[in-house]
């Protein structure tokens, strides 16, 4: 579906953000980038959601080609309309506005009435919550509902690729356990995803395949599952004492969607 292809990016023409990254993400999967801060992860999801240069980025090198489509020429809403959407870290919701005026903000570009509603009828079997709370201020959200109310604007755009940067991010372990079963029902119902995370527990349980970034560059990239037993990711990301047998602590499996009530 989205291929990236020797990715060079700058900030202000000085700072190197990529060097030469390139990864795939197949249609229906799930890959996940693993790294630290600065490593240059969401540098990447700007350039793919063609936010690059509000945040005075540059690509010097390189494509983004989703099918035969290039979009480091795009604009973010040219991008929006070729399926894809990005969820930007820290759930940047409208708090001021309801439940039901954020999503309908997700969906302005859907023309499409019928298909509009049905996209708002997802978002609600996937988080009943929003649907019991959609009168209710943003802001007076929990942090568990409001990275719900996040990702439900995204999918109001009815994407074919979702970009999620860091959706755990400041999360109770439980809410992010749940985070991983709604991006797994998310894939499940046709909807290509490529995750942000430092959680590389919750990131390698729902995903494919995986990548990981250093310094702006891929050191690692393989099967999400056989990444896991590896002894670097193991040290680095998992937290795991590589003496260890790596067999010992298998990446956790996938689970079904149960209710998120955070």
């Amino acid at each position: 579906m989205l291929t990236v292809d020797g990715l060079h990016v700058t900030y202000g023409g000085a700072v190197r953000a990529l060097r030469g990254v390139t990864l795939e993400i197949p249609d229906g999967g799930v890959v996940a980038v693993l790294g630290s801060n600065g490593a240059g992860k969401t540098t990447l999801l700007r350039t793919i959601s063609g936010t690059l240069g509000l945040h005075k980025g540059r690509v010097e090198a390189g494509s983004v080609r989703l099918g035969d489509v290039e979009l480091t020429r795009r604009d973010p809403g040219q991008t929006v309309r070729t399926g894809v959407v990005q969820v930007p870290e820290g759930r940047r919701i409208f708090g001021r506005l309801t439940v039901e005026e954020n999503l309908r903000a997700g969906g302005m570009g859907n023309r499409d009435k019928t298909a509009k509603a049905a996209a708002q009828q997802r978002v609600y079997d996937l988080f009943p919550v929003l649907a019991e709370r959609k009168a209710q201020r943003g802001v007076l959200l929990s942090g568990g509902e409001q990275q719900m109310l996040a990702i439900g604007r995204a999918l109001m755009a009815s994407p074919r690729l979702l970009l999620l940067d860091e959706p755990s991010l400041g999360l109770a372990p439980r809410v992010i356990g749940q985070i991983g079963e709604v991006i797994t029902e998310i894939n499940r119902q046709g909807t290509s995803v490529l995750l942000v995370e430092q959680n590389a527990t919750m990131a390698l349980g729902v995903a494919n395949d995986a990548y990981v970034l250093d310094v702006g560059e891929v050191s690692l990239s393989g099967n999400a599952a056989e990444l896991a037993r590896t002894d670097e990711v193991r040290r680095l990301y998992l937290g795991h004492d590589t003496d260890e047998p790596a067999a010992a602590r298998p990446v956790r499996p996938r689970r079904t969607l149960s209710r998120w009530t955070a």
